[in-house]
């Protein structure tokens, strides 16, 4: 393969007026990469093959050893799930916001669906205070209690209990690592028109200036964990900061810096996938002719006071409508999945 990629440079060499790349180079990485270098501006239209030789020269090793070492099995290690890369999984996302004066909960709780085949996924976002049964405990609480009393384990039981589907793996990423891992790829852009600012005493101090083209991650984390709006807001600035990371740690300058991201997002991260299983489907994803179409989903329900304390009740019939669309989902054999029936303002579809 590098003979005839080398062959095809020197012809290219020869004739005096570039030509436009053929259909047939889309997946060439060593040709697209001394493009890159030689004619500098064209990069962008080999984006998808650079980055997959990037993630193959400067990260596969560090990645492997990362992952290794965050791994870290809800119960025996020879019993969690075996599924293949292949085939659709459920993965429950916990984003720990761990505090100086408060307990280690879960305060991003996102049950997702991947459909690799069909380069589909399904992101269910369960509102942290949700009222519902803590399995393990016997009791019913906030569901992001759940991580606080028996971690992975007991909120995987909670949620599969709730949604009446199973969760296959779990990835836990604690907010304190979110900062460092901003400011190794430089920032990142957010579209805030307005500052965002706690005013309740009651709450650690926290501002964030609109309108600037580049926010650090003390900002960046600032945003995310802003909570004096709604639970809906607060998971919809969530999903626009992902989106925006993984627009900035991919753009072309910044694949050198791949495993120091890979460091310190490792330090902060626990899952139950082995390291095999991720880089594969990585790997599969990045060999797609798009990037993964994301539908997002928010339960709903109604607020409600119990001895002084604020609780979110979910709807009986939504759960009931959400259950049905996750059970479509991981149906291997369904040539259609349930959607979600509405969108909000960010252009992802959301029945909130």
């Amino acid at each position: 393969m590098m003979e005839n990629s080398i062959a095809s440079l020197s012809r290219m060499d020869r004739k005096k007026k570039p030509q436009k790349p053929k259909k047939s180079w889309k997946k060439p990485l060593l040709i697209a990469f001394s493009v890159l270098i030689l004619l500098g501006g064209l990069g962008f239209v080999f984006r998808k093959d650079l980055v997959l030789l990037g993630f193959k020269l400067f990260a596969s090793d560090t990645v492997k050893d990362v992952l290794d070492e965050s791994f870290k099995p809800v119960g025996d290690a020879e019993e969690e799930p075996v599924v293949k890369h292949t085939d659709p999984f459920s993965l429950l996302l916990l984003g720990i916001d761990q505090r100086d004066n408060e307990p280690s909960r879960s305060d991003t709780i996102i049950y997702s669906v991947v459909r690799p085949e069909d380069n589909k996924v399904l992101l269910l976002s369960i509102p942290r205070d949700s009222y519902t049964e803590i399995v393990g405990r016997d009791v019913k609480s906030k569901i992001n209690s759940a991580y606080a009393h028996g971690e992975a384990k007991m909120a995987i039981d909670t949620v599969e209990q709730l949604l009446q589907n199973k969760v296959d793996f779990y990835a836990a990423i604690n907010f304190n690592g979110l900062k460092d891992i901003v400011d190794a790829v430089g920032g990142v852009e957010l579209p805030i028109k307005k500052d965002i600012e706690n005013k309740l005493k009651s709450h650690e101090k926290l501002f964030v200036a609109a309108n600037k083209p580049i926010y650090n991650g003390e900002e960046a984390l600032g945003y995310v964990r802003y909570r004096e709006d709604s639970d809906f807001n607060r998971t919809m600035r969530q999903r626009i900061f992902l989106s925006a990371f993984m627009n900035r740690a991919l753009e072309v300058k910044n694949l050198t810096k791949i495993p120091d991201v890979i460091k310190i997002a490792g330090s902060n991260f626990t899952t139950n996938m082995n390291s095999d299983f991720i880089i594969d489907f990585a790997e599969m994803l990045y060999m797609k002719d798009s990037i993964p179409a994301i539908s997002n989903y928010m339960l709903k329900g109604d607020g409600a006071m119990r001895s002084g304390t604020w609780y979110y009740d979910l709807s009986e019939s939504d759960l009931e409508y959400a259950r049905g669309m996750i059970a479509s989902w991981l149906d291997p054999n369904a040539e259609t999945v349930i959607e979600p029936e509405s969108t909000d303002e960010t252009g992802a579809t959301d029945k909130s």
